[in-house]
């Protein structure tokens, strides 16, 4: 084997702290003294050789450093005294007395007492039944009072006192979760070994851009979904629900909405939009975040309309139009997504209307005719004006569109496609990436749990110190590194 010198002194060794600083970042932000303290009371008079808040700091430090099980945590115990040592375990060596024995001696039948090799030193680490023990006492408090996923809201109304931008644009994403179990039916007990988990499903469809055909992709898992809001522009959790696969998302979301803005007014007042995928589209929900919270809605629009593509002159490539007003005849039209065009009484050509804006105080969206907003010439604009019944001045024909009197999915104060719709919606990816964190970082991509409370408890615990070492750095004047969960911590910061 090739020798190695060392070197006595490398600038590199000056440029950052120890690794153990990120779960001294972690243990003095995470709002866990109520945790510990009723740990400590449900362990009672009994032995204490592995003090309450020993165990929990390691049970953080499992989280932090990304081990994938607790023999894992075990193995890195026993083989680093640093990391023992900053859990708050004994760091001296133990050695058990040597086994004492008689032994006959075979020509004088004395006895005589032997002493066996005594065993090498080793630290004293906990065992693996000692944190399954540990860790049921923790899944009991997550259960009856929630107690870990409760840090999270503590954690969100700190990170709202020291950011005061954190909370201004929200989002929303579901995650599936694969539980530690197959979904197979036990024959003797008709119970699968997971019996909180159910199957789950999730269709995704669209049309190839090159190709133009159709394609469905169809996924299906045993086990659990996550619902996550977050701030999408600090890409941090705020909210989190657990529930089998097979739960609404639609539903959650409007169960999670109402619960975190009863829990924190204060984010509801101070959230400016929310955006969320297609799958989350519904009347009911956009009309939720802007009439009760105020929060302009940049969820993606569903194309359900079915009757036009059964008609024999139907054209995919066209988006489907139907009349703005039907009760009469008028040459205004919109699509499913939410554009309003106007089509020519004369010569038959579309064109869209010029959007001037969202008016608040009469809750509906101002549109201008294009003719008059670019300079256009337009025949048919006198036979526009007599179908709108309208007597237009030099602005030209206005077109005012008002929720409560249109289709809530269709219609929101911030219209589908426009510039400021997709700078909120595409900050949308931020939800990826926290959920790719939780899958690579915090080893949810290959785990071994089964059961809700474990797995509530396990993901709750991830997202909380995500968001404690997230208010560690910004305390500590590190914004670029409040997203990072590796990166090592300047020696100078």
């Amino acid at each position: 084997m090739a020798a190695i010198e060392p070197s006595l002194f490398d600038w590199r060794d000056v440029d950052a702290r120890s690794d153990l600083e990120r779960l001294y970042l972690v243990r003095d932000h995470l709002p866990d003294a109520q945790l510990v303290h009723y740990l400590e009371v449900m362990r009672g008079p009994g032995r204490d050789d592995y003090p309450v808040a020993a165990m929990w700091n390691a049970v953080l430090a499992g989280v932090v450093f990304q081990h994938p099980s607790i023999e894992a945590l075990i193995r890195e115990l026993g083989r680093n005294p640093a990391l023992l040592q900053a859990c708050g375990f004994a760091v001296l060596p133990v050695q058990k007395k040597p086994a004492a024995h008689l032994v006959r001696d075979p020509v004088t039948g004395h006895m005589t007492v032997v002493y066996a090799a005594p065993e090498e030193a080793h630290y004293a680490v906990p065992d693996s039944w000692n944190f399954s023990r540990f860790l049921a006492n923790v899944v009991e408090l997550e259960e009856t009072l929630g107690m870990v996923t409760g840090m999270i809201t503590t954690l969100r109304e700190q990170l709202m006192e020291v950011l005061p931008e954190f909370g201004r644009h929200l989002g929303y994403d579901g995650k599936a979760i694969d539980s530690h179990s197959t979904g197979r039916v036990n024959r003797t007990t008709g119970e699968t070994s997971d019996p909180d988990a159910d199957w789950g499903k999730h269709e995704t469809s669209g049309v190839d851009a090159r190709t133009g055909k159709p394609w469905k992709k169809i996924k299906t898992w045993f086990g659990y979904g996550i619902h996550l809001i977050a701030d999408t522009q600090y890409e941090l959790p705020v909210a989190l629900h657990l529930t089998p696969a097979s739960h609404s998302e639609q539903v959650e979301l409007r169960v999670m909405l109402k619960e975190t803005f009863a829990e924190t007014p204060e984010l509801a007042a101070r959230c400016r939009d929310f955006s969320a995928d297609r799958g989350l589209d519904s009347a009911e929900t956009k009309a939720l975040l802007w009439d009760i919270y105020d929060i302009r809605p940049l969820i993606d629009t569903r194309e359900l309309w079915r009757e036009e593509k059964q008609h024999p002159d139907y054209d995919p490539s066209k988006p489907i139009t139907r009349p703005l007003f039907p009760t009469r005849v008028d040459t205004i039209v919109h699509t499913e997504k939410g554009s309003v065009h106007c089509i020519c009484p004369v010569t038959g050509v579309q064109r869209d209307l010029a959007f001037q804006g969202f008016e608040t105080d009469r809750d509906t969206l101002k549109y201008r005719c294009p003719a008059a907003a670019f300079g256009l010439e337009c025949e048919g604009r006198e036979r526009c004006h007599q179908a709108g019944g309208v007597t237009p001045g030099d602005d030209g024909r206005i077109v005012r569109i008002s929720l409560a009197d249109h289709d809530r999915r269709i219609f929101v104060p911030t219209p589908y496609g426009s510039p400021s719709w997709k700078r909120g919606y595409n900050r949308r990816s931020a939800l990826e990436r926290i959920n790719n964190r939780i899958d690579n970082s915090f080893g949810f991509e290959r785990h071994f749990i089964r059961g809700l409370a474990k797995m509530q408890t396990r993901v709750g615990l991830a997202l909380a110190v995500m968001m404690a070492m997230a208010l560690g750095h910004v305390k500590a004047g590190r914004l670029e590194q409040m997203r990072s969960l590796v990166q090592p911590i300047p020696a100078t910061g």
